[in-house]
């Protein structure tokens, strides 16, 4: 490879941090029964756990990619751990839900200052090309295994130490992380004060998005015509318009114009927001068919994802690999062929009597599919962009996928629950399975939209 040591070591350091606020994304899905019953959340309430913390990453995600190319990559990073940290402390010590949701915001705002900086310090830190692409397979295999592990772990922990360390167990992994990068990391240069922060930019698409990722999350629960939804809808529909008014006339956008003229870059955007619709969702469907369906308690569902956790780990690693050897659009077409494969494999497989060992070859090709698709997707949202921007143009790509994850997972259980709901005569086992089956095809086919997508790309874009 030819780094040095400290390449070394700091690249470890970027992908640990990644990994700590990858796995939070899906940590406490296996310990929300338990948190209910201990916090007293209703049926209705509960999946806001997972909301909350979804709702403050998306909205502040731009915000934090271009924090961390004008005030600082490593001050970024380090203000994101210390509230992750911080947050998450609060949130094991919680004995209300209003106060844990609070603190899921706040971890949720500490991960969308630390996604966007690692991205923007490996970028920055490697050369464009076989250099980068090792790196962001490493980088990429942290957060990709990060939303497997975080299912297993969260089993492990809820089974052995109760739900709370679900949320102490990242104080120890943040606060080690904050400490290394001040030796391990160069002190930011002095600001460019030619370049300004757009904050009313920053201010309106904050607003912007998370007004809508909290309708599209909450829409199901309390209803799509109830009036919280239809005002967070249309604030962040009028948010989003004057966000392009503001962009249009500043003369130093939050959105760089130019990153909007690049082809790689805002493909890499829609790959994103399908990517999380498709394979991101998948985790949460196969969480709730081994407990509902299956019997599995907390620990035997985490276990259930150990084999997919190493190869999403495997696939990521080889994935900038295999860019550099055959392209961006080669490897994202083989990498979705696996994963639709498997995808439709799952669905097939999945029933109230079958066996985890049907689910092994579905489960194989889908990880293969995620671990290639992810790396690559961030690959190319590095692709001929300045250092200058590297910070926003890796956070329009984590936004996008953000969005994505809310809407796909909104509109798959809406799929799932449909059917489920007409098969209940036939037993809760097996209409939730045949909800929970419908909703995989569904993904299947979403994974082969994507493919569609890759195709669009050409040379010379693919040579990265």
């Amino acid at each position: 490879m030819g780094w040095n040591r400290k390449a070394i070591a700091t690249l470890a350091l970027l992908s640990s941090a990644m990994l700590i606020v990858s796995l939070d994304q899906y940590i406490v899905v296996v310990a929300l029964p338990e948190i209910g019953r201990g916090l007293g959340y209703s049926a209705q309430t509960l999946q806001s756990v997972i909301s909350a913390y979804a709702v403050a990453t998306s909205g502040f995600l731009l915000f934090g990619g271009r924090a961390a190319d004008l005030l600082g990559r490593r001050r970024m990073l380090v203000t994101g751990l210390a509230l992750y940290g911080l947050a998450s402390l609060a949130g094991g010590l919680a004995t209300g839900a209003p106060v844990q949701l609070a603190a899921r915001a706040v971890q949720g705002l500490g991960g969308a200052l630390v996604s966007p900086s690692t991205l923007a310090l490996i970028n920055t830190t490697f050369r464009e090309g076989r250099d980068r692409n090792r790196a962001l397979s490493i980088w990429g295999g942290a957060g990709a295994a990060g939303l497997v592990v975080g299912v297993l772990l969260g089993g492990v922990l809820t089974r052995a130490f109760g739900w709370q360390a679900v949320f102490f167990v990242n104080v120890p992994l943040a606060g080690a992380a904050l400490l290394l990068a001040f030796p391990l990391i160069e002190s930011d240069p002095a600001r460019d004060r030619s370049r300004s922060f757009d904050l009313p930019g920053a201010i309106s698409a904050t607003g912007a998005v998370t007004s809508l990722v909290f309708g599209l999350v909450q829409g199901p629960e309390l209803g799509w015509r109830s009036p919280r939804i239809v005002i967070a809808l249309a604030a962040g529909l009028l948010l989003l318009a004057a966000f392009v008014l503001i962009e249009r006339a500043s003369r130093d956008p939050l959105v760089p114009r130019g990153l909007l003229a690049n082809p790689v870059l805002m493909l890499a955007v829609g790959i994103g927001f399908m990517f999380m619709s498709t394979f991101g969702s998948l985790l949460y469907f196969l969480s709730i068919y081994f407990q509902d369906v299956r019997g599995y308690d907390a620990l035997e569902t985490g276990m259930a994802f150990l084999l997919p956790t190493g190869v999403v780990v495997a696939s990521s690693a080889l994935a900038g690999q295999a860019v550099t050897r055959f392209g961006l659009r080669r490897t994202l077409v083989v990498a979705l062929t696996f994963g639709a494969a498997g995808a439709l494999a799952l669905g097939l497989a999945i029933s109230p009597s079958g066996s985890y060992t049907s689910l092994i070859p579905g489960l194989m090709a889908v990880s293969l599919g995620d671990g290639a698709v992810f790396t690559a997707m961030f690959i190319a949202a590095s692709t001929g962009v300045s250092d200058n921007d590297q910070g926003v143009a890796s956070s329009m790509v984590s936004t996008s996928s953000g969005i994505g994850a809310t809407l796909g997972l909104a509109l798959l259980v809406l799929v799932a629950n449909s059917r489920a709901q007409a098969l209940l005569g036939e037993g809760p086992r097996l209409a939730s399975a045949e909800g929970i089956r419908t909703a995989v095809f569904v993904v299947a086919g979403g994974i082969a939209v994507i493919f569609l997508m890759a195709l669009r790309l050409r040379s010379p874009a693919t040579s990265v």
